[in-house]
C-alpha cells in the first residue's frame, strides 16, 4: 500500500524565481510523514512526542532532484515503508506533478523512547500498520 498526500506549491515554499527551494521540500517531506503517522499508523506526532515523551527523528535522509517545481504546482506526494527494522523504518518518498518525477527521498527514522532517547522496539501496533505499506519487492 501506499500513502498518498497532495501539496499545492504555494509562494511560501518557492525562492524569488518561483521555484520550490530545496528546504521546503524537506519540509514538505516531515508534513507528508506526519499526516501518514496520525492518519494510517493510529499515532500522532502530538502522542508520541508530547503526550508519551518519545520521538521519531530522522537519522538519514537521502534526495535525488529529478526536475524543479513551480509556484502552483500540484505536487503528488507518495510514501513507502522499504524496510522495517526493530526500531527503524526505511521510507521512500516521491514528488510527482502530472505523472512527472521530481523528487525521490529516501529516509530512514528511529523510534525512541524518553528522556534517554535510545532506540526502542517500535510499539506493536504501529509496527503493524507499516507492515501494510512495505514495498513488495519484484521487477522493476
Amino acid at each position: 500500500m501506499v500513502f498518498e498526500r497532495t501539496i499545492k506549491v504555494s509562494f511560501q515554499h518557492c525562492d524569488p524565481a518561483g521555484i520550490v527551494f530545496y528546504p521546503r521540500y524537506f519540509e514538505m517531506i516531515n508534513q507528508v510523514t506526519e499526516e501518514w503517522f496520525e492518519q494510517s499508523l493510529g499515532a500522532s506526532y502530538r502522542d508520541i512526542h508530547i503526550d508519551q515523551g518519545d520521538a521519531v527523528p530522522t537519522a538519514k535522509i537521502e534526495t535525488e532532484f529529478k526536475k524543479p517545481s513551480r509556484l502552483g504546482d500540484m505536487l503528488l506526494f507518495t510514501l513507502q515503508v522499504t524496510k522495517l527494522g526493530r526500531s527503524s523504518v526505511h521510507l521512500e518518498h516521491r514528488a510527482t506533478c502530472a505523472g512527472e518525477l521530481r523528487l525521490i527521498n529516501r529516509s530512514v527514522v528511529v523510534y525512541v523512547k524518553g528522556e534517554a532517547k535510545k532506540p526502542v522496539s517500535w510499539p506493536q501496533a504501529i509496527k503493524k500498520q507499516m507492515e501494510i505499506f512495505l514495498k513488495e519487492e519484484g521487477p522493476s
